[in-house]
């Protein structure tokens, strides 16, 4: 499998986990107040699994200029 295959399969996982933190954020905050105290760590989960997803994205646009 190519560089490019390989981070793009990474891609597709990558998106389906960003998603599934997304919506936890979501179900955590239509709970609220309930579960509050695990706003903090749904919250960091969502942000590493974006800022996951977005660094593969510029690796995927930056093998595709060369």
């Amino acid at each position: 499998m190519s560089d490019r295959e390989t981070l793009k399969a990474e891609l597709k996982k990558l998106s389906a986990k960003a998603l599934q933190a997304k919506m936890d954020l979501h179900d955590l905050s239509e709970e609220l107040p309930i579960n509050w105290t695990s706003i903090m760590a749904v919250a960091e989960k969502a942000h590493g699994a974006y800022a996951e997803l977005e660094r593969k994205s510029r690796d995927l646009k930056a093998l595709e200029k060369t």
